[in-house]
């Protein structure tokens, strides 16, 4: 059992978990439980590895980040069977968005390889960060502007100053290329002229491409620009207004009255933060399950750590690697550590330990004042003191909280052990934190001697980014996954196959020609699934097996090419290429002479695949099904749809041939008999059967041309059918095939539609313009002659009407007299035409 693996404290740990803020799956099944049917017990599992016949199959080898090489995968476990692994887990202050989706749903895909395809039992642990200084200022921050809210329920004064002031000192912090004296008026204008680089997509001075710096002043002339629109709006006196204005003001109220209040507020009270952390925490998880992501076997809390994180800090300064301040807060000591044998920092990214940037980042928004009691810049901070207004533990060195770092170096041991296999996350995780976790977590294990491993393998994933960005909750440049998800801009799956297509450690821009090929991928396995699962209803009796063994042998080179994928560091685009390598061949097989057992077994095998990446829900890899979720019509629609399949496809083929009697009608209808009695969901299937049957028997009693029959046959597919999502497929040479109407087919028959609604508009547009021409004409028939060149603009006209004189006198020119009396000539003909027509 995976109870058996935990020690004892991590028993007592979970059974004190309160059971409001547990997830049903903390200490989780192993896939081998979640997969109905055993997956991973390996008396009954045949694991692909084995299947690969010409060599001995390739050994796994990953990608890890401690050695900046692919290593062969050797667990920890004398057995070789158990891997366990840590991930960290999201900082719940926010809506988890794509780039999170990039993050978790890539862990997912190797998580699921590694137990679903290799065998390993995994043993997976992910956090969850319930505080850090993010949280405590995003906390703190969301409690004063409740309290303020309540104060001014309308668009009072108050609140219009006091935004006024919020406004200008956001202005003033974020945006430093403005004047001093900017305000809401002169602010769009003048954001305009001297941020004109960065709106246009540049860097601020012009010169470079535009990076994460601009995005963050993008995001800061978005935030001030709709403050400004609030307080500039005309009308503040309705009930709605002060919705809108708090929408526009928020942001730069946020930190206004933080800075204000931030540090009288009771901090003892937990549920400041807590109620924003369980808020997030409830969200993210059912974006996982949106994205169909596992569960982790264990979830811890920050929370739930006080005393196991001061009991670790305790140790790493009885070790002589860590040092107190009189503020009562404990460093990292980095140089202590470093003299020792065999300690190194910064193991991950050393050419980053001197980044000062990224030092402070991983120190917090709160923790930026200096001490002059640090032994060295570099230092960070395992045990922070709580300044006013923030959440406090009690500790040998005063009240306080954890540093940043040390929280997943405690939570992994605790469940873990000193050692683990893998340790997982995003790349922007490198440096400082899993470099500090690293040094912090050797320097509480090691003894005086140094040199203890602590991890194994580091595994990190490449960013999703948008127009160069990464997508980040500092920069709000980021489209959230229940956005993305509720808008139907993606699905598990078609998120899932974006991130398979791309290495898991490269980083991604999702572009449309990514979209365009995720799509097609998906498309083409969709179709084949639905070829094979048609051999099911309408066997390929005809087969003579010539193919088979064509067919086998690319099935076997198929499946080399995937597991030598796989195990080169989860190649997952390579792998998702020799599965579409592998259908490309079997559809180039002649299917008469192909057996169905073929079929069955190359279909297999893809089903296995792609339920092992996670694109068919929690189906089981290994029950012998085939397809993926949405292939198939509703179980209480088969007997009819079936039956009226048949029926269509037989009353086809005789009104074709030109026999279809009134007697060979009934025999085709006589094959099927509707129960007297049907399930309430089945009624509109089986009225679609009886009405087809209706509908052909009046053809036949008015002895009806063929034409009408087939009429009423594509009336079925197009119409009757489709309006229930079920469509006939017809083939040449075969049985219609039935299938689900899918986002492929309805686009096309929307494109089609909107062809034809431009091709009737035209015709419309072209009728109504020939009509206006010809009343035009028929109006301009009207006019004689000698009449037509009478106006102010001659004098004199001869007795055919034409002008000799223009306005002044003047004779008209040659060249002109020329002109009008061709327009006279034209208009004369078509006068008399006129005048002919209506005389008859």
């Amino acid at each position: 059992m995976v109870l058996g693996f935990y020690s004892s404290s991590c028993r007592a740990l979970f059974r004190s978990i309160p059971p409001s803020h547990r997830r049903h799956n903390y200490i989780a099944r192993p896939l081998h439980q979640i997969w109905k049917a055993g997956m991973a017990t390996p008396a009954r599992m045949q694991p692909p590895w084995k299947e690969p016949k010409s060599k001995e199959a390739a050994k796994l080898k990953v990608w890890n980040s401690l050695t900046r090489s692919k290593n062969e995968f050797v667990p920890i476990d004398p057995e070789g069977k158990v891997v366990k692994w840590y991930s960290c887990g999201p900082t719940v202050y926010d809506d988890a968005h794509l780039g999170h989706a990039r993050n978790y749903v890539t862990i997912d895909i190797l998580r699921r390889v590694l137990a679903g395809y290799f065998g390993y039992n995994l043993r997976f642990v992910q956090n969850i960060t319930d505080v850090d200084d993010k949280i405590i200022l995003r906390g703190r921050q969301q409690y004063l502007l409740a309290g303020f809210k309540a104060k001014n329920l309308t668009v009072t004064d108050e609140l219009i100053n006091t935004t006024i002031k919020a406004f200008d000192v956001y202005v003033k912090k974020n945006l430093p290329l403005l004047s001093a004296d900017v305000n809401i008026g002169t602010f769009n204008q003048e954001s305009a002229q001297k941020y004109a680089n960065v709106i246009q997509g540049k860097s601020v001075d012009g010169v470079g491409p535009a990076g994460d710096k601009e995005a963050k002043i993008k995001m800061h002339l978005k935030t001030a620009g709709t403050a400004a629109t609030a307080l500039l709006a005309p009308s503040k006196s309705l009930p709605e207004d002060v919705k809108l204005f708090y929408a526009g003001a928020e942001d730069v109220l946020l930190p206004y009255l933080d800075s204000l209040n931030g540090t009288s507020i009771d901090a003892s009270d937990h549920t400041i933060f807590t109620r924003l952390t369980q808020k997030y925490e409830a969200r993210f998880n059912e974006d996982m399950q949106s994205l169909n992501v596992l569960d982790p076997d264990v979830v811890t809390r920050v929370t739930e750590y006080g005393d196991q994180i001061v009991t670790f800090v305790q140790k790493i300064v009885d070790n002589g690697f860590a040092y107190s301040t009189s503020d009562g807060s404990v460093y990292f000591d980095i140089d202590a550590f470093e003299k020792v044998s065999g300690n190194h920092y910064a193991r991950l990214e050393p050419w980053n330990r001197g980044d000062k940037g990224l030092q402070a980042d991983g120190e917090g928004a709160l923790s930026q004042q200096k001490t002059s009691e640090k032994r060295s810049d570099a230092d960070f901070a395992l045990w922070k003191s709580s300044k006013p207004g923030e959440p406090a533990w009690k500790s040998p060195w005063g009240p306080g909280r954890p540093g940043w770092h040390i929280e997943c170096s405690v939570m992994a041991s605790d469940v873990l052990g000193e050692q683990m296999d893998i340790h997982s996350g995003g790349i922007d995780l490198c440096f400082p934190h899993h470099d500090n976790e690293l040094a912090q977590s050797e320097a509480h294990w090691s003894q005086k001697e140094g040199g203890h491993q602590w991890v194994n393998y580091f595994l990190h994933m490449g960013h999703l980014s948008i127009s160069g960005s990464k997508m980040s909750k500092s920069l709000k440049n980021f489209t959230t996954i229940r956005e993305a998800i509720g808008r139907g801009d993606w699905n598990a799956r078609s998120l899932r196959i974006i991130f398979l297509l791309g290495g898991w450690h490269d980083g991604i821009e999702i572009t449309d020609d990514m979209r365009k090929g995720g799509s097609s991928w998906e498309s083409y396995l969709t179709n084949f699934f639905y070829k094979v699962r048609d051999l099911e209803v309408h066997p390929n009796i005809s087969s003579t097996g010539a193919e088979d063994e064509k067919v086998r042998q690319s099935f076997e080179a198929a499946k080399e090419k995937v597991h030598n994928a796989l195990a080169d560091s989860f190649d997952t685009p390579s792998a998702m290429r020799a599965i579409s390598g592998l259908i490309t061949d079997y559809n180039s097989a002649d299917k008469a002479g192909l057996s169905d057992g073929v079929s069955f077994d190359v279909a297999r095998y893809i089903t296995r695949m792609v339920r092992i990446f996670g694109l068919d829900g929690l189906a089981d890899p290994y029950d012998g099904g085939i397809g993926w979720a949405g292939i198939d019509i509703p179980s209480v629609a088969k007997e009819f749809v079936y039956a009226v399949s048949r029926e269509r496809d037989e009353v086809r083929q005789h009104a074709i041939a030109g026999d279809l009697s009134g007697a060979a009608l009934e025999d085709i209808i006589a094959q099927h008999k509707l129960a007297q009695i049907q399930e309430a969901s089945a009624v509109p299937y089986a009225e679609v059967l009886s009405t087809f049957q209706e509908n052909l028997r009046d053809l036949a009693e008015k002895q009806a041309p063929a034409k009408d029959f087939l009429d009423l046959c594509d009336q079925l597919r197009d119409t009757h059918l489709w309006s229930l999502g079920i469509y006939l497929e017809d083939r040449d040479n075969a049985p219609a095939m039935v299938r689900p109407v899918d986002a492929e087919l309805q686009a096309a028959r929307d494109q089609k539609e909107a062809i034809a609604r431009q091709k009737a508009e035209a015709k419309i547009k072209r009728e109504r313009e020939e009509a206006e021409k010809k009343a035009k004409l028929a109006k301009q028939a009207k006019i004689n002659p000698l009449e037509m060149f009478k106006t102010d603009e001659y004098s004199a006209w001869d007795a055919d009407g034409l002008p000799t004189k223009d306005k002044d006198g003047q004779d008209v020119a040659k060249g002109k007299s020329k002109k009008l009396r061709k327009e006279w000539e034209k208009q004369k003909k078509l006068f008399e035409e006129h005048a002919r027509g209506a005389a008859s």
